[in-house]
């Protein structure tokens, strides 16, 4: 691949700026040499303040300093990588791709939230204990990492390294505008996953305490673990993004799919963990970082708006059942869990995306679209059983899980996702009629369009005229106009579109597998190179693959070289995932710490 990379190495539309690169790889080294020094001068005994610093939290706060301060860093940069993370989509919704990665102020968030992370586990590990917490990882005599701790640092570490990979996969392939792109969902994953590692890492060290006679009040535990419960379905709801936005390039049938296996995993999970009313508590914490974040977004920072899915009547099915069914039988629970979640928490999207999502639930998504939710939530409630089998942290109270069930819940949910996957255009065209409205700023025009396959446009999941990357009312925007019927194969939008200046103005249309697009209006491109596309009163387009407009900046590499690159990071994917199952499995094959009753300390170097 290196050829490839040095070979657009100064393409503008291809990765950053060499300018950018240098300070940054240097600012990246002195930052990993500052924190390997600090955490071999704390191991020896020749740097005693932050061992100072932990004992000193462990006194106010009751928790070990490896459990207290991570937490305290990584709960912090969460919050900082989420903001950063909408803000980033909507900014390229609206404004399109950057000049360089430091020239949009949302990577910037994102960057120090990853890095943050990551951060917070390797501290979780230099500060370690003394003695084995039941599940720890021993790297030294006196030197017990917590399980917790290697897991955050795996998905901290996961989540940065896909910054630079991104720039890399930009150079060979161009630049992928979707939020599901390889690297992308490295970075998305690592940092969403990280909320089950600081759940890991906190019950680790809340177990640790009450060994030492401190534990935790159980009102202030519960409200941890919610916390923690609705940041985990913050993070397993990151990859609705594109839904959320109301730009999503993959077929409708996945919005369903995604939020029936977050709540499935992450609401099972927690009402586990925590007990009753938990879910709902944790779904009210989701609601409320997702509506701060869509206000922040849109009317502070004027960005497009951030829709959201509703989960309440999923957490009232999940409290339903556990009033029901007893939750010690985790697995049990899941599964009848997954069964309302997927009936009647279903029902309930739909009808909150008549009202609320940008596309709504239509009868074309049927009945295919309830199957892979229910078969989402199944697997899904399976996998928050196993889930908040091991946040117990004690094997006595874990149900044996019977035979072939976790393959199968991951068989399930891979299959649902691969099932949705392939795409594909039927080859029309449109004839396409335009009228100009009056706009003082450009041309916009309403739109008319006569199909010689309008089978395809009757009860499509979406048949629109969207434009997007450009400026509306003085902030960037999106516009999205639905095509009415007006005749048997004829349609027409009634609000006008934008076709002037840095928009892009497309005609989509999906319905089934079929996902394609009918260009209206594209400025030309030097950078990738495009030409310009314009219409005027009347012109005749052929349907394309939807990807192959909104992703005209995907250009380059071999397809051989893009199955290599794709098989390295899923073999990365696929090691990180197991990771994550083996420390799980050993928080949960452990009963309880046992750590000298008092912090026994590093011993620390004396001058001679």
């Amino acid at each position: 691949m290196i050829p490839q990379v040095l070979a657009h190495a100064v393409a503008p539309a291809r990765g950053a700026p060499l300018g950018d690169l240098v300070p940054a790889s240097i600012v990246a080294v002195l930052a990993v040499l500052l924190v390997a020094a600090l955490g071999f001068g704390h191991r020896r005994g020749v740097f005693g303040a932050l061992g100072r610093f932990s004992a000193a939290v462990e006194d106010r706060v009751g928790l070990p300093g490896w459990a207290a301060i991570p937490a305290a860093i990584g709960g912090s940069s969460l919050l900082c990588a989420a903001f950063g993370y909408y803000w980033d989509v909507s900014w390229h919704i609206d404004r399109g791709r950057d000049p360089g990665p430091f020239a949009n102020p949302a990577h910037w968030f994102i960057i120090i939230g990853l890095a943050g992370i990551a951060l917070a586990g390797v501290v979780a590990i230099i500060l370690g204990d003394d003695q084995p917490t039941g599940a720890s990882v021993r790297f030294g005599a006196h030197w017990h990492a917590p399980v917790g701790g290697v897991l955050l640092a795996i998905c901290g570490v996961v989540a940065l390294a896909g910054f630079p990979l991104d720039d890399v996969w930009h150079r060979i392939f161009g630049q992928d505008v979707t939020a599901w792109g390889p690297t992308h969902i490295q970075m998305i994953g690592g940092a969403s996953l990280a909320t089950l590692a600081m759940w890991a890492l906190s019950v680790e060290g809340r177990r640790v305490a009450a060994s030492r006679g401190r534990r935790m009040p159980v009102a202030h535990a519960w409200l941890l673990d919610v916390t923690l419960g609705g940041a985990f379905l913050m993070g397993l709801s990151t990859l609705q993004v594109e839904f959320d936005f109301g730009v999503p390039q993959f077929r409708q049938v996945y919005h369903p799919l995604l939020i029936m296996l977050a709540t499935g995993i992450g609401l099972v999970a927690v009402r586990i963990r925590a007990g009753r009313g938990a879910a709902l508590a944790a779904t009210a914490f989701f609601l409320a970082m997702r509506v701060g974040l869509a206000v922040v977004i849109a009317p502070v920072l004027g960005r497009t708006f951030m829709h959201f899915p509703l989960y309440v009547v999923e957490a009232i099915a999940v409290e339903l059942v556990a009033m029901r069914w007893s939750t010690r039988r985790q697995l049990d629970f899941g599964l009848r869990s997954g069964l309302a979640i997927g009936t009647a928490g279903l029902a309930a999207e739909w009808l909150w995306s008549q009202f609320a999502m940008p596309f709504p639930w239509g009868r074309a998504m049927w009945p295919e679209g309830a199957v892979l939710g229910l078969v989402g939530a199944l697997a899904g409630g399976v996998i928050g059983g196993m889930i908040g089998r091991a946040l117990v942290a004690d094997r006595r109270l874990g149900q044996p899980t019977p035979r072939a069930w976790a393959a199968l819940a991951w068989i399930a949910a891979v299959a649902a996702i691969g099932w949705a996957l392939p795409v594909h255009a039927a080859a029309g065209t449109a004839r396409i009629t335009t009228t100009d409205v009056a706009r003082a700023d450009g041309r916009w025009a309403k739109v008319g369009v006569q199909l010689d396959h309008p089978q395809h446009a009757v009860g499509a999941n979406w048949f629109v005229a969207m434009s997007w990357q450009g400026r509306k009312n003085g902030d960037g925007g999106l516009v999205l106009a639905p095509f009415h019927r007006t005749g048997p194969d004829t349609w027409a939008t009634t609000d006008p579109v934008p076709m002037f200046g840095s928009w892009k103005t497309i005609i989509r249309l999906h319905d089934g597998r079929n996902l394609e697009v009918a260009p209206l209006y594209l400025p030309a491109d030097a950078a990738i190179p495009a030409a310009g596309v314009t219409t005027g009163a009347e012109a005749t387009r052929p349907f394309v693959r939807d990807k192959t407009v909104l992703q005209r900046e995907a250009v380059g590499g071999s397809p051989a070289l893009q199955r290599v690159a794709y098989a390295l990071l899923l073999g990365v994917a696929g090691t990180w995932l197991t990771t994550l199952g083996w420390g799980l499995r050993r928080l949960e094959a452990t009963t309880s710490p046992a750590p000298a009753p008092e912090r026994a300390g590093i011993p620390h170097r004396t001058a001679a």
